[in-house]
């Protein structure tokens, strides 16, 4: 069998934050791909704002770097569960993965969700132990957690017989020996180990082509993009070729360019053979998962299954009072408009249509996955509402099912008490619990999805800061009764339109906390503040103070407001209740109650419980 020694194709895979970008970033600088006085920036893959702001990655993304007479194709990959439609289907386009873990942290619930994916396409592993300069690095302990994750997860035995790399992402270093004073003086050893382990590709080039895109790129001048694999035979600019769709039709289309991948940089080529992870422009009409062969040889690859989506929210037409004040783009038709173009590229994201052309249902992998939706969105000039996120139900087998997530926690000892009561309130399960001696405990539950909604500000709080919380989707499981989650205090909501006053502020800071700082424009019906109690209270922080010739002997300056507790937009979403929206444009967070009027929203709630 003929093999392309000179192509590597692997995907780096990783927990969040364990160091893969920044592990990219010096392979493409060492590899020698970029001039000398070319500037690059850090984490150079992560390409768009929010990525650089957030430091995560969330779409995955192809280079390749050369290194001696190997070019090695490299897949930098998210780490959150939320982007894991994007991990699932790199997997078919390489060969081997580079397991990037921190020397400290160890495996985490990522590390487990990512290896799983890599396990199950019975692909090549190396691990790398990244962070090894740390000073409480622990390279042996964590070497042996990588071997008992792997077993667990059923790896076969010559997966197991996995290479080690010890690595500085930061510092460009890497060495096969544990200890940290016995690094080399650049990623070598790394390299070589790709070239030694991961199998070249099979040069097929003389059987019918076959294809298959796993990504998708869009581009105003050419339209879709397909990146993906040639899995054999032979790709030329001009060919004229079917493509096998995912509902069994087959259309024709003629290739009008191919992009290679090298830096940073897509590159034309005229032809491309086994092995070769290219762009494809010239389709219209192409998905992730269809294959593309010859016109007279059509052979579709089995297709890419994806993952669905776990959690669903409903977006509208801003209809607030101060509607169509800050954004650009605030039809209905702009909106979907906006939201079809997302799903070109965003397989793992559905939008569908209700009774109201106002109103859609948009279904994602979870909280961050339409966070990051909902942000970009506003900063490109779009005003919406949207609500509060739920978890999508199914039925299976009959019975009524919904998502559970499996939560890792690591916190201070102290505190053990105190999340497992809050867990426990949530419907979460204990599944172990580990105390390492060193003050802090792990612990690791399946809690269904509903009751994490929410949770993340109730975690800091327990924790004062100090507690880390992971959780990737386990499985489907019976459906809970009751609630689950969910805010427990009231609100309070303004009774009144206009400008929130320091002396307004001050009368009803005792009943809670504020959440819009003095001076904002406000409207009826806004929320502006939490509740001490569970049920909501109408206020009037606009009121301004009288203004007579009495002297006070309580004088106004004795007095100080304390600091507005102003929410994020991923605060903002966890917040929500039922009977509230969240309306965002590119100045403005605002919660606000469905029904602004008081009385309105009265009448409603005593009909609610007497239908009860």
């Amino acid at each position: 069998m003929k093999l392309r020694e000179n192509i590597r194709n692997i995907a780096i895979i990783a927990h969040v934050d364990h160091g893969k970008t920044t592990l990219v970033d010096q392979l493409l600088k060492q590899s020698g791909t970029f001039r000398e006085n070319e500037h690059v920036d850090e984490r150079a893959m992560d390409s768009n704002d929010l990525e650089k702001e957030r430091g995560i990655t969330i779409l995955a993304k192809n280079t390749a770097v050369q290194y001696k007479d190997t070019r090695i194709n490299i897949l930098d990959t998210p780490g959150h569960a939320d982007f894991g439609g994007e991990v699932e289907r790199i997997m078919k386009m390489v060969d081997g993965v580079v397991l990037v873990v921190d020397a400290y942290e160890g495996c985490m619930p990522q590390t487990r969700f990512v290896l799983k994916k890599a396990l199950e396409q019975k692909i090549q592993p190396i691990v790398v132990v990244n962070k090894i300069d740390k000073d409480s690095a622990r390279p042996q302990e964590v070497v042996d957690e990588v071997l008992d994750l792997f077993i667990e997860l059923g790896a076969e035995d010559d997966q197991l017989d996995f290479p080690v790399i010890y690595a500085s992402g930061i510092s460009g270093t890497s060495s096969v020996d544990p200890d940290p004073a016995k690094q080399g003086e650049d990623m070598v050893p790394l390299f070589e180990a790709i070239i030694e382990n991961i199998p070249a590709p099979v040069d097929n080039r003389d059987e019918p082509l076959q294809f298959q895109v796993a990504l998708l790129d869009y581009n105003d001048y050419v339209g879709r993009i397909g990146v993906g694999r040639v899995f054999r035979g032979t790709m030329h600019v001009g060919q004229q070729v079917s493509l096998m769709k995912l509902d069994g039709s087959i259309k024709q289309f003629r290739v009008t360019s191919i992009f290679g991948f090298i830096g940073l940089k897509k590159v034309e080529i005229q032809e491309a053979f086994p092995g070769d992870l290219i762009a494809v422009s010239g389709m219209e009409d192409i998905n992730v998962g269809e294959t593309v062969c010859p016109t007279e040889h059509p052979e579709a690859l089995p297709v890419l299954r994806i993952d669905e989506p776990t959690l669903q929210m409903t977006f509208l037409v801003n209809n607030s009072p101060f509607a169509g004040r800050e954004g650009k783009y605030v039809t209905a038709r702009k909106i979907e408009e906006r939201l079809r173009t997302q799903l070109q590229t965003d397989v793992s994201l559905r939008v569908d249509n209700t009774d109201s052309p106002d109103v859609w249902i948009v279904s994602g992998r979870g909280e961050l996955h339409l966070s990051i939706l909902i942000e970009n969105m506003r900063r490109e000039g779009f005003e919406l509402q949207v609500s509060k996120p739920e978890v999508i139900v199914r039925t299976i087998d009959g019975v009524r099912c919904e998502p559970v997530e499996r939560v890792q926690i690591d916190v201070p000892e102290e505190h053990t008490g105190s999340i497992m009561e809050s867990i426990g309130a949530r419907k979460g399960e204990l599944l172990d619990m580990i105390n390492n001696g060193s003050g802090q405990v792990r612990m690791i539950f399946n809690v269904p999805a509903r009751g994490l909604i929410g949770y993340s500000t109730e975690f800091l709080t327990i924790t004062r800061g100090y507690g880390i919380m992971n959780h990737t989707f386990d499985s489907y499981q019976p459906m809970q009764k009751g609630q689950v989650g969910g805010r427990r205090e009231g609100v309070l909501v303004s009774m009144e339109s206009g400008k929130t006053t320091a002396y307004g502020t001050m009368q009803v800071e005792d009943r809670g906390i504020i959440f819009i700082p003095v001076g904002t424009d406000i409207y009826e019906g806004m929320i502006v503040g939490q509740h001490n109690r569970e049920n909501d209270l109408t206020v009037n922080i606009v009121k301004a103070k009288q203004m007579t010739n009495m002297r006070s002997a309580n004088k106004d300056q004795t007095s100080t407001l304390k600091k507005a507790k102003v929410l994020s937009l991923e605060e903002s979403l966890e917040y929500l209740n039922d009977d509230e929206y969240l309306e965002v444009t590119p100045e403005s967070i605002r919660l606000r109650k469905k029904i602004l009027d008081k009385s309105e929203r009265e009448r409603t709630t005593k009909k609610k419980k007497t239908a009860e």
